[in-house]
Protein backbone atom coordinates (compact mmCIF):
# COMPACT_ATOMS: atom_id res chain seq x y z
CA UNK A 1 0.00 0.00 0.00
CA UNK A 2 1.35 3.45 -0.85
CA UNK A 3 2.79 5.35 1.71
CA UNK A 4 0.63 8.40 1.78
CA UNK A 5 -2.55 6.09 1.81
CA UNK A 6 -1.31 4.20 4.84
CA UNK A 7 -1.10 7.54 6.49
CA UNK A 8 -4.55 8.45 5.15
CA UNK A 9 -6.08 5.65 6.88
CA UNK A 10 -4.70 6.26 10.05
CA UNK A 11 -5.66 8.56 12.62
CA UNK A 12 -9.74 8.36 10.63
CA UNK A 13 -9.81 5.07 11.92
CA UNK A 14 -13.50 3.82 11.13
CA UNK A 15 -15.49 6.89 11.81
CA UNK A 16 -14.35 8.71 8.73
CA UNK A 17 -13.72 12.30 10.81
CA UNK A 18 -16.15 15.28 11.34
CA UNK A 19 -16.71 15.27 7.98
CA UNK A 20 -18.06 12.49 7.48
CA UNK A 21 -20.64 12.69 10.62
CA UNK A 22 -21.73 16.16 9.34
CA UNK A 23 -22.91 14.56 6.19
CA UNK A 24 -24.27 11.47 7.33
CA UNK A 25 -26.74 13.85 9.88
CA UNK A 26 -27.98 15.29 6.50
CA UNK A 27 -28.61 12.85 4.53
CA UNK A 28 -31.67 10.85 3.80
CA UNK A 29 -31.87 7.83 6.06
CA UNK A 30 -32.11 4.08 4.14
CA UNK A 31 -34.22 1.73 6.38
CA UNK A 32 -32.14 -1.62 6.43
CA UNK A 33 -33.49 -4.26 8.68
CA UNK A 34 -31.36 -6.00 11.01
CA UNK A 35 -29.81 -9.28 10.02
CA UNK A 36 -32.52 -12.01 10.87
CA UNK A 37 -32.31 -14.26 14.04
CA UNK A 38 -34.56 -17.01 14.13
CA UNK A 39 -37.25 -17.85 16.41
CA UNK A 40 -38.32 -21.05 14.56
CA UNK A 41 -37.08 -24.49 14.45
CA UNK A 42 -34.83 -26.01 11.87
CA UNK A 43 -35.50 -28.52 9.99
CA UNK A 44 -34.11 -32.05 10.47
CA UNK A 45 -34.21 -34.06 7.72
CA UNK A 46 -31.93 -36.91 8.67
CA UNK A 47 -31.48 -39.10 11.78
CA UNK A 48 -28.23 -39.51 13.60
CA UNK A 49 -28.10 -42.71 12.11
CA UNK A 50 -27.65 -41.37 8.39
CA UNK A 51 -25.88 -38.55 9.56
CA UNK A 52 -23.05 -40.43 11.30
CA UNK A 53 -23.42 -42.43 8.48
CA UNK A 54 -22.37 -39.45 6.07
CA UNK A 55 -19.67 -38.50 8.10
CA UNK A 56 -18.14 -42.03 8.45
CA UNK A 57 -18.06 -42.14 4.61
CA UNK A 58 -16.84 -38.37 4.72
CA UNK A 59 -13.62 -39.63 6.67
CA UNK A 60 -13.53 -42.66 4.63
CA UNK A 61 -13.03 -40.35 1.25
CA UNK A 62 -10.03 -38.31 3.02
CA UNK A 63 -8.49 -41.16 4.22
CA UNK A 64 -8.75 -43.53 1.32
CA UNK A 65 -9.33 -41.37 -2.02
CA UNK A 66 -8.01 -38.00 -0.39
CA UNK A 67 -8.19 -34.46 -2.19
CA UNK A 68 -5.91 -32.92 -4.66
CA UNK A 69 -4.29 -30.06 -4.05
CA UNK A 70 -3.01 -28.89 -7.43
CA UNK A 71 -0.33 -26.63 -8.36
CA UNK A 72 0.53 -25.79 -4.75
CA UNK A 73 3.62 -26.89 -3.03
CA UNK A 74 3.29 -24.56 0.10
CA UNK A 75 -0.03 -26.35 0.45
CA UNK A 76 1.46 -29.13 0.30
CA UNK A 77 4.42 -28.41 2.46
CA UNK A 78 1.62 -27.83 5.26
CA UNK A 79 -0.10 -30.86 4.68
CA UNK A 80 2.79 -33.29 5.44
CA UNK A 81 3.51 -31.04 8.44
CA UNK A 82 0.34 -31.60 9.94
CA UNK A 83 0.45 -35.79 9.31
CA UNK A 84 -0.95 -36.16 6.09
CA UNK A 85 -0.20 -38.44 3.62
CA UNK A 86 1.43 -36.63 0.46
CA UNK A 87 1.90 -38.14 -2.38
CA UNK A 88 2.39 -35.78 -5.20
CA UNK A 89 -0.35 -33.48 -5.37
CA UNK A 90 -3.03 -36.14 -3.78
CA UNK A 91 -2.77 -35.63 0.20
CA UNK A 92 -5.36 -37.83 2.01
CA UNK A 93 -5.61 -37.10 5.75
CA UNK A 94 -5.81 -39.81 8.55
CA UNK A 95 -9.41 -40.37 10.44
CA UNK A 96 -10.46 -37.04 12.49
CA UNK A 97 -7.55 -34.91 11.41
CA UNK A 98 -9.53 -32.49 9.21
CA UNK A 99 -12.50 -32.19 11.88
CA UNK A 100 -10.07 -31.85 14.74
CA UNK A 101 -8.67 -28.68 12.73
CA UNK A 102 -11.44 -27.37 11.68
CA UNK A 103 -12.38 -27.18 15.67
CA UNK A 104 -10.74 -23.57 15.83
CA UNK A 105 -12.97 -22.02 13.43
CA UNK A 106 -15.26 -19.82 14.73
CA UNK A 107 -18.83 -20.69 15.19
CA UNK A 108 -20.54 -17.04 14.91
CA UNK A 109 -18.46 -14.17 13.93
CA UNK A 110 -19.11 -10.30 12.80
CA UNK A 111 -18.63 -8.71 9.90
CA UNK A 112 -18.29 -5.28 10.05
CA UNK A 113 -19.93 -2.56 7.48
CA UNK A 114 -18.36 0.59 7.38
CA UNK A 115 -21.50 1.81 8.90
CA UNK A 116 -21.80 0.26 12.42
CA UNK A 117 -25.23 0.44 12.29
CA UNK A 118 -25.42 -2.22 9.59
CA UNK A 119 -23.13 -5.22 10.60
CA UNK A 120 -24.49 -8.34 10.63
CA UNK A 121 -23.77 -11.69 12.63
CA UNK A 122 -22.72 -14.88 10.43
CA UNK A 123 -23.45 -18.33 12.68
CA UNK A 124 -25.84 -19.45 15.38
CA UNK A 125 -29.09 -18.57 14.74
CA UNK A 126 -28.47 -15.57 12.12
CA UNK A 127 -29.41 -15.47 8.75
CA UNK A 128 -27.94 -12.95 6.47
CA UNK A 129 -28.99 -11.66 2.86
CA UNK A 130 -26.80 -11.20 0.25
CA UNK A 131 -27.41 -10.62 -3.45
CA UNK A 132 -26.71 -12.54 -6.77
CA UNK A 133 -23.17 -12.98 -7.44
CA UNK A 134 -21.13 -13.54 -10.71
CA UNK A 135 -23.23 -13.38 -13.94
CA UNK A 136 -21.56 -12.14 -17.23
CA UNK A 137 -24.87 -11.15 -18.35
CA UNK A 138 -27.67 -8.67 -16.97
CA UNK A 139 -31.22 -7.88 -17.99
CA UNK A 140 -33.42 -5.66 -18.15
CA UNK A 141 -36.97 -4.63 -19.77
CA UNK A 142 -35.53 -1.43 -21.32
CA UNK A 143 -32.77 -3.51 -22.53
CA UNK A 144 -32.69 -6.99 -22.97
CA UNK A 145 -30.05 -9.35 -22.35
CA UNK A 146 -26.77 -8.24 -22.89
CA UNK A 147 -23.16 -8.30 -21.20
CA UNK A 148 -22.87 -6.42 -18.39
CA UNK A 149 -20.91 -3.26 -17.40
CA UNK A 150 -19.63 -1.58 -14.50
CA UNK A 151 -22.28 1.34 -14.63
CA UNK A 152 -24.82 -2.23 -14.71
CA UNK A 153 -22.72 -2.88 -11.47
CA UNK A 154 -22.96 -0.07 -9.97
CA UNK A 155 -26.99 0.49 -10.32
CA UNK A 156 -27.10 -2.93 -8.42
CA UNK A 157 -24.82 -2.19 -5.44
CA UNK A 158 -27.44 1.10 -5.42
CA UNK A 159 -30.39 -1.36 -5.45
CA UNK A 160 -28.80 -3.46 -2.69
CA UNK A 161 -28.34 -0.27 -0.61
CA UNK A 162 -31.90 0.93 -0.93
CA UNK A 163 -33.16 -2.88 -0.51
CA UNK A 164 -34.63 -2.55 3.23
CA UNK A 165 -34.39 -6.73 3.51
CA UNK A 166 -30.81 -7.46 2.02
CA UNK A 167 -28.28 -7.47 5.06
CA UNK A 168 -25.42 -7.45 2.46
CA UNK A 169 -23.93 -5.67 -0.55
CA UNK A 170 -22.61 -9.13 -1.92
CA UNK A 171 -19.36 -9.06 -4.00
CA UNK A 172 -19.55 -9.65 -8.10
CA UNK A 173 -23.53 -8.65 -8.16
CA UNK A 174 -22.75 -9.26 -12.12
CA UNK A 175 -19.22 -9.20 -13.92
CA UNK A 176 -18.29 -5.67 -15.58
CA UNK A 177 -16.77 -7.14 -19.32
CA UNK A 178 -15.74 -3.45 -19.79
CA UNK A 179 -13.13 -3.27 -17.57
CA UNK A 180 -10.14 -5.44 -17.99
CA UNK A 181 -10.01 -8.77 -15.77
CA UNK A 182 -6.86 -7.93 -14.13
CA UNK A 183 -8.43 -4.61 -12.77
CA UNK A 184 -12.01 -4.93 -12.54
CA UNK A 185 -12.22 -5.83 -8.89
CA UNK A 186 -10.40 -3.13 -7.85
CA UNK A 187 -13.87 -1.11 -9.60
CA UNK A 188 -16.06 -3.70 -8.16
CA UNK A 189 -14.49 -2.77 -4.67
CA UNK A 190 -14.40 0.49 -4.77
CA UNK A 191 -18.42 0.90 -5.81
CA UNK A 192 -19.28 -1.40 -2.97
CA UNK A 193 -17.06 0.54 -0.49
CA UNK A 194 -18.39 4.15 -1.45
CA UNK A 195 -21.90 3.27 -2.88
CA UNK A 196 -23.47 1.50 -0.14
CA UNK A 197 -22.54 1.44 3.09
CA UNK A 198 -23.47 -2.28 3.92
CA UNK A 199 -20.83 -5.07 4.44
CA UNK A 200 -19.70 -6.71 1.20
CA UNK A 201 -17.36 -9.23 -0.45
CA UNK A 202 -13.58 -9.44 -1.62
CA UNK A 203 -12.29 -10.32 -4.88
CA UNK A 204 -11.41 -14.24 -5.20
CA UNK A 205 -10.17 -14.48 -9.03
CA UNK A 206 -6.48 -14.20 -8.34
CA UNK A 207 -4.20 -13.99 -4.93
CA UNK A 208 -2.96 -10.80 -6.13
CA UNK A 209 -6.53 -9.44 -5.75
CA UNK A 210 -7.23 -11.04 -2.51
CA UNK A 211 -4.31 -8.70 -1.34
CA UNK A 212 -5.71 -5.50 -3.06
CA UNK A 213 -9.05 -6.63 -1.43
CA UNK A 214 -6.97 -6.48 1.84
CA UNK A 215 -5.26 -3.24 0.82
CA UNK A 216 -8.31 -1.46 0.40
CA UNK A 217 -9.86 -2.08 3.58
CA UNK A 218 -7.16 -1.04 5.79
CA UNK A 219 -7.66 2.22 3.62
CA UNK A 220 -11.34 2.29 4.64
CA UNK A 221 -11.78 0.79 8.21
CA UNK A 222 -7.73 0.82 9.02
CA UNK A 223 -4.91 -1.39 8.98
CA UNK A 224 -4.85 -2.46 12.79
CA UNK A 225 -8.93 -2.71 12.83
CA UNK A 226 -8.66 -5.02 9.81
CA UNK A 227 -5.96 -7.84 11.67
CA UNK A 228 -8.52 -8.00 14.44
CA UNK A 229 -11.82 -7.83 12.87
CA UNK A 230 -14.12 -9.51 9.64
CA UNK A 231 -14.29 -6.77 7.12
CA UNK A 232 -15.04 -9.41 4.22
CA UNK A 233 -16.76 -12.64 3.60
CA UNK A 234 -15.50 -14.29 0.32
CA UNK A 235 -16.50 -17.00 -1.84
CA UNK A 236 -13.95 -19.67 -2.19
CA UNK A 237 -15.37 -22.42 -4.74
CA UNK A 238 -14.05 -26.53 -4.38
CA UNK A 239 -13.04 -27.48 -7.85
CA UNK A 240 -15.64 -30.37 -7.49
CA UNK A 241 -14.98 -33.58 -7.21
CA UNK A 242 -12.16 -33.12 -4.47
CA UNK A 243 -9.92 -30.73 -5.85
CA UNK A 244 -8.55 -27.83 -4.38
CA UNK A 245 -7.16 -25.31 -7.40
CA UNK A 246 -4.48 -23.21 -6.60
CA UNK A 247 -6.05 -19.82 -7.77
CA UNK A 248 -8.74 -20.59 -5.27
CA UNK A 249 -6.80 -21.62 -2.53
CA UNK A 250 -4.42 -18.51 -2.92
CA UNK A 251 -6.76 -16.31 -2.17
CA UNK A 252 -7.99 -18.68 0.87
CA UNK A 253 -4.71 -18.14 1.87
CA UNK A 254 -4.61 -14.24 1.40
CA UNK A 255 -7.74 -14.08 3.08
CA UNK A 256 -7.34 -16.60 6.10
CA UNK A 257 -3.97 -15.22 7.07
CA UNK A 258 -5.47 -11.87 7.23
CA UNK A 259 -8.11 -13.00 9.36
CA UNK A 260 -10.91 -12.28 7.01
CA UNK A 261 -13.81 -14.66 6.51
CA UNK A 262 -14.19 -17.05 3.54
CA UNK A 263 -17.17 -19.34 2.25
CA UNK A 264 -15.86 -22.63 1.78
CA UNK A 265 -18.43 -23.83 -0.80
CA UNK A 266 -18.31 -27.13 -2.91
CA UNK A 267 -19.83 -26.42 -6.44
CA UNK A 268 -21.86 -29.53 -7.22
CA UNK A 269 -24.17 -30.49 -9.93
CA UNK A 270 -25.49 -33.58 -8.80
CA UNK A 271 -24.96 -36.26 -11.56
CA UNK A 272 -21.78 -34.61 -13.00
CA UNK A 273 -19.58 -33.45 -10.01
CA UNK A 274 -21.13 -35.57 -7.98
CA UNK A 275 -22.71 -39.02 -7.11
CA UNK A 276 -26.45 -38.67 -7.96
CA UNK A 277 -27.33 -39.62 -4.60
CA UNK A 278 -28.52 -37.83 -2.12
CA UNK A 279 -26.80 -39.12 0.31
CA UNK A 280 -23.33 -39.60 -2.14
CA UNK A 281 -23.28 -36.06 -2.60
CA UNK A 282 -23.43 -35.07 0.95
CA UNK A 283 -20.58 -37.65 1.56
CA UNK A 284 -18.56 -35.54 -0.81
CA UNK A 285 -19.36 -32.19 0.23
CA UNK A 286 -19.12 -33.10 3.35
CA UNK A 287 -15.22 -34.32 2.46
CA UNK A 288 -14.33 -31.54 0.70
CA UNK A 289 -16.15 -29.14 3.72
CA UNK A 290 -13.84 -30.53 6.12
CA UNK A 291 -10.62 -30.19 3.97
CA UNK A 292 -10.88 -26.45 3.04
CA UNK A 293 -11.56 -25.69 5.98
CA UNK A 294 -9.37 -27.41 7.82
CA UNK A 295 -6.66 -25.95 5.52
CA UNK A 296 -7.51 -22.82 6.36
CA UNK A 297 -7.04 -23.36 9.72
CA UNK A 298 -3.43 -24.81 9.26
CA UNK A 299 -2.79 -21.43 7.70
CA UNK A 300 -3.91 -19.22 10.30
CA UNK A 301 -5.98 -20.87 13.49
CA UNK A 302 -9.52 -19.44 14.33
CA UNK A 303 -9.33 -17.50 10.95
CA UNK A 304 -13.22 -17.59 10.24
CA UNK A 305 -14.69 -19.96 8.10
CA UNK A 306 -18.40 -20.84 6.58
CA UNK A 307 -19.45 -24.46 5.45
CA UNK A 308 -20.73 -23.33 2.26
CA UNK A 309 -23.14 -25.56 0.02
CA UNK A 310 -23.93 -24.94 -3.49
CA UNK A 311 -25.43 -27.87 -4.73
CA UNK A 312 -27.94 -28.42 -7.82
CA UNK A 313 -29.15 -31.18 -10.09
CA UNK A 314 -28.87 -31.71 -13.71
CA UNK A 315 -31.31 -32.31 -16.14
CA UNK A 316 -30.11 -35.98 -18.12
CA UNK A 317 -32.14 -35.16 -21.07
CA UNK A 318 -30.64 -31.89 -21.47
CA UNK A 319 -27.60 -31.43 -19.91
CA UNK A 320 -28.90 -28.40 -17.84
CA UNK A 321 -28.35 -27.74 -14.31
CA UNK A 322 -31.96 -27.45 -12.65
CA UNK A 323 -33.33 -25.18 -9.51
CA UNK A 324 -35.71 -25.46 -7.45
CA UNK A 325 -35.90 -29.45 -7.21
CA UNK A 326 -36.65 -31.68 -4.40
CA UNK A 327 -33.38 -33.17 -4.66
CA UNK A 328 -31.56 -29.97 -3.93
CA UNK A 329 -34.06 -28.97 -0.91
CA UNK A 330 -33.40 -32.43 0.59
CA UNK A 331 -29.23 -31.99 -0.11
CA UNK A 332 -29.53 -27.93 1.42
CA UNK A 333 -31.46 -29.81 4.73
CA UNK A 334 -28.98 -32.20 5.38
CA UNK A 335 -25.74 -29.95 4.62
CA UNK A 336 -27.47 -27.32 7.08
CA UNK A 337 -27.34 -30.60 9.52
CA UNK A 338 -24.11 -31.57 8.77
CA UNK A 339 -22.79 -28.26 9.39
CA UNK A 340 -24.51 -27.56 12.78
CA UNK A 341 -22.57 -30.23 14.11
CA UNK A 342 -19.32 -29.35 13.47
CA UNK A 343 -20.13 -26.18 14.72
CA UNK A 344 -19.94 -24.09 11.93
CA UNK A 345 -21.80 -21.20 9.92
CA UNK A 346 -23.72 -22.55 6.69
CA UNK A 347 -24.39 -20.46 3.67
CA UNK A 348 -26.40 -22.33 0.47
CA UNK A 349 -29.60 -21.40 -1.13
CA UNK A 350 -30.43 -18.17 -2.57
CA UNK A 351 -32.82 -16.88 -4.91
CA UNK A 352 -32.17 -19.39 -7.75
CA UNK A 353 -33.90 -20.74 -11.00
CA UNK A 354 -33.05 -21.60 -14.35
CA UNK A 355 -35.56 -19.36 -15.93
CA UNK A 356 -34.59 -16.85 -18.90
CA UNK A 357 -37.47 -14.63 -17.68
CA UNK A 358 -38.90 -13.42 -14.59
CA UNK A 359 -41.44 -15.11 -15.09
CA UNK A 360 -43.70 -18.23 -13.57
CA UNK A 361 -40.86 -20.67 -13.52
CA UNK A 362 -38.40 -18.64 -11.79
CA UNK A 363 -40.96 -18.00 -9.16
CA UNK A 364 -41.58 -21.56 -8.01
CA UNK A 365 -38.24 -22.56 -8.31
CA UNK A 366 -36.63 -19.37 -6.36
CA UNK A 367 -40.04 -19.59 -3.66
CA UNK A 368 -38.70 -23.63 -2.99
CA UNK A 369 -35.35 -22.60 -2.71
CA UNK A 370 -35.79 -19.41 -0.96
CA UNK A 371 -38.15 -21.35 1.95
CA UNK A 372 -35.97 -24.20 1.88
CA UNK A 373 -33.12 -22.24 2.80
CA UNK A 374 -34.83 -20.62 5.44
CA UNK A 375 -36.24 -24.17 7.16
CA UNK A 376 -32.16 -25.66 6.67
CA UNK A 377 -31.09 -22.85 9.12
CA UNK A 378 -28.71 -21.14 6.19
CA UNK A 379 -26.74 -18.65 7.78
CA UNK A 380 -25.56 -16.63 4.76
CA UNK A 381 -27.47 -16.50 1.97
CA UNK A 382 -25.84 -15.61 -1.25
CA UNK A 383 -27.96 -15.20 -4.47
CA UNK A 384 -30.56 -14.13 -2.07
CA UNK A 385 -32.27 -11.98 -5.11
CA UNK A 386 -31.57 -10.87 -8.55
CA UNK A 387 -30.77 -14.60 -10.07
CA UNK A 388 -32.14 -15.44 -13.56
CA UNK A 389 -30.93 -18.39 -16.06
CA UNK A 390 -28.79 -20.61 -14.37
CA UNK A 391 -26.62 -17.76 -12.63
CA UNK A 392 -25.44 -16.62 -16.15
CA UNK A 393 -27.86 -13.08 -15.67
CA UNK A 394 -28.34 -10.55 -13.03
CA UNK A 395 -32.05 -9.07 -13.44
CA UNK A 396 -32.99 -6.20 -12.74
CA UNK A 397 -36.84 -6.64 -12.45
CA UNK A 398 -35.61 -10.36 -10.80
CA UNK A 399 -33.19 -8.24 -8.28
CA UNK A 400 -36.67 -6.07 -7.09
CA UNK A 401 -38.92 -9.14 -7.02
CA UNK A 402 -36.61 -11.56 -5.00
CA UNK A 403 -35.97 -8.20 -2.60
CA UNK A 404 -39.32 -7.70 -1.69
CA UNK A 405 -39.86 -11.26 -1.22
CA UNK A 406 -37.01 -11.36 1.74
CA UNK A 407 -39.48 -9.53 3.79
CA UNK A 408 -41.66 -12.68 4.07
CA UNK A 409 -38.96 -14.35 5.41
CA UNK A 410 -38.33 -12.12 7.74
CA UNK A 411 -41.69 -12.42 9.16
CA UNK A 412 -42.05 -16.13 9.47
CA UNK A 413 -38.65 -16.67 10.68
CA UNK A 414 -39.90 -14.34 14.11
CA UNK A 415 -42.38 -17.55 14.77
CA UNK A 416 -45.49 -16.80 16.34
CA UNK A 417 -45.81 -14.50 19.31
CA UNK A 418 -47.33 -15.37 22.21
CA UNK A 419 -47.09 -12.79 24.58
CA UNK A 420 -50.71 -11.07 25.92
CA UNK A 421 -51.52 -8.83 23.36
CA UNK A 422 -51.00 -11.29 20.58
CA UNK A 423 -52.88 -14.15 22.45
CA UNK A 424 -56.02 -11.07 21.37
CA UNK A 425 -58.38 -12.32 24.31
CA UNK A 426 -59.54 -8.51 24.78
CA UNK A 427 -60.54 -8.49 20.85
CA UNK A 428 -62.60 -12.32 21.32
CA UNK A 429 -64.22 -10.93 24.42
CA UNK A 430 -65.10 -7.07 22.18
CA UNK A 431 -66.14 -8.99 19.29
CA UNK A 432 -68.27 -12.16 20.24
CA UNK A 433 -70.15 -14.65 17.97
CA UNK A 434 -71.29 -13.07 14.92
CA UNK A 435 -69.48 -9.91 15.00
CA UNK A 436 -66.00 -8.86 12.79
CA UNK A 437 -62.96 -7.54 13.98
CA UNK A 438 -62.49 -5.00 11.57
CA UNK A 439 -63.62 -1.97 13.89
CA UNK A 440 -62.68 -3.28 16.98
CA UNK A 441 -59.73 -1.86 19.49
CA UNK A 442 -57.17 -4.49 18.94
CA UNK A 443 -57.51 -4.42 15.36
CA UNK A 444 -57.23 -0.62 15.23
CA UNK A 445 -53.97 -0.62 17.04
CA UNK A 446 -52.32 -3.35 15.48
CA UNK A 447 -53.55 -2.99 11.81
CA UNK A 448 -50.53 -1.43 9.94
CA UNK A 449 -47.42 -3.51 11.54
CA UNK A 450 -50.11 -6.84 11.93
CA UNK A 451 -49.57 -8.73 8.38
CA UNK A 452 -46.28 -8.68 6.01
CA UNK A 453 -47.37 -6.17 3.06
CA UNK A 454 -45.46 -6.47 -0.09
CA UNK A 455 -44.06 -3.04 -1.78
CA UNK A 456 -44.34 -4.66 -5.42
CA UNK A 457 -47.24 -7.52 -5.85
CA UNK A 458 -50.67 -6.06 -6.79
CA UNK A 459 -53.84 -6.16 -5.01
CA UNK A 460 -56.25 -4.17 -6.57
CA UNK A 461 -59.49 -4.75 -8.19
CA UNK A 462 -59.87 -5.99 -11.86
CA UNK A 463 -61.20 -2.68 -12.71
CA UNK A 464 -58.29 -0.79 -11.05
CA UNK A 465 -55.81 -2.77 -12.12
CA UNK A 466 -56.67 -2.76 -16.17
CA UNK A 467 -56.91 0.89 -16.08
CA UNK A 468 -53.40 1.11 -14.70
CA UNK A 469 -52.59 -0.54 -17.72
CA UNK A 470 -52.56 -4.06 -16.71
CA UNK A 471 -49.02 -4.63 -15.22
CA UNK A 472 -47.72 -7.46 -15.15
CA UNK A 473 -45.11 -8.41 -11.83
CA UNK A 474 -41.98 -7.40 -14.00
CA UNK A 475 -43.61 -4.36 -15.26
CA UNK A 476 -44.11 -3.68 -11.78
CA UNK A 477 -40.50 -3.98 -10.71
CA UNK A 478 -39.24 -2.09 -13.19
CA UNK A 479 -40.89 0.99 -12.10
CA UNK A 480 -40.14 0.00 -9.20
CA UNK A 481 -36.32 -0.16 -9.65
CA UNK A 482 -36.49 3.16 -11.54
CA UNK A 483 -38.45 4.84 -8.28
CA UNK A 484 -35.47 3.21 -5.92
CA UNK A 485 -33.18 4.83 -7.98
CA UNK A 486 -34.27 7.84 -8.30
CA UNK A 487 -34.10 8.04 -4.61
CA UNK A 488 -30.94 6.70 -3.81
CA UNK A 489 -28.43 9.26 -2.27
CA UNK A 490 -25.22 7.69 -1.54
CA UNK A 491 -24.00 7.28 1.96
CA UNK A 492 -22.10 9.68 3.34
CA UNK A 493 -17.99 9.02 3.48
CA UNK A 494 -15.36 11.18 4.84
CA UNK A 495 -13.71 13.21 1.54
CA UNK A 496 -9.90 11.88 2.82
CA UNK A 497 -11.28 8.35 2.97
CA UNK A 498 -12.57 8.31 -0.46
CA UNK A 499 -9.75 9.52 -1.99
CA UNK A 500 -6.96 7.48 -0.31
CA UNK A 501 -9.47 4.34 -1.92
CA UNK A 502 -9.61 6.54 -5.31
CA UNK A 503 -5.59 7.03 -5.48
CA UNK A 504 -5.47 3.31 -4.57
CA UNK A 505 -6.95 2.20 -7.05
CA UNK A 506 -5.70 4.37 -10.20
CA UNK A 507 -2.24 3.45 -8.50
CA UNK A 508 -2.59 -0.22 -8.72
CA UNK A 509 -4.73 -0.04 -12.49
CA UNK A 510 -1.23 1.79 -13.57
CA UNK A 511 1.29 -0.70 -12.45
CA UNK A 512 -0.67 -3.32 -14.18
CA UNK A 513 -1.33 -3.43 -18.25
CA UNK A 514 -4.46 -4.50 -19.50
CA UNK A 515 -5.53 -7.89 -19.44
CA UNK A 516 -8.95 -9.09 -20.94
CA UNK A 517 -8.12 -12.87 -20.04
Amino acid sequence: MAEAEVRGARGRGRGGGGAARRAARSAVSVETARFIERNIPDFELLNAEALELIEHNAERVLEEIGVNFVENPAALDRWRAAGADVQGERVRLPRGLARQLCATAPARFTQHARNPERNVEIGGRSLVLAPVYGPPFVRDLDGGRRYATIEDFRRFVRLGYMSKWLHHSGGTVCEPTDIPVNKRHLDMLLAHMTLSDKPFMGSVTEPSRARDSVEMCEVLFGKDFVAENAVMTSLINVNSPLTFDSTMMGALEVYAAANQACILSPFIVGGAMAPVSVAGTLTQVLAEVMAGVAYSQLVRPGAPMIFGAFVTSIDMNSGAPTFGTPEASQILFGAGQLARRMGLPFRSGGGLCGSKLPDAQAAYETANTLNAALLAGVNFMLHACGWLEGGLVASVEKFVMDADQLGALHKMARGVALDEEAQAMTALQEVGPGGHFLGCAHTQAHFKDAFWRSDLLDYKPFETWDEEGARDTATLASARAQKLLSQYQQPALDEGLREALESYVARRKAEMPDAFV
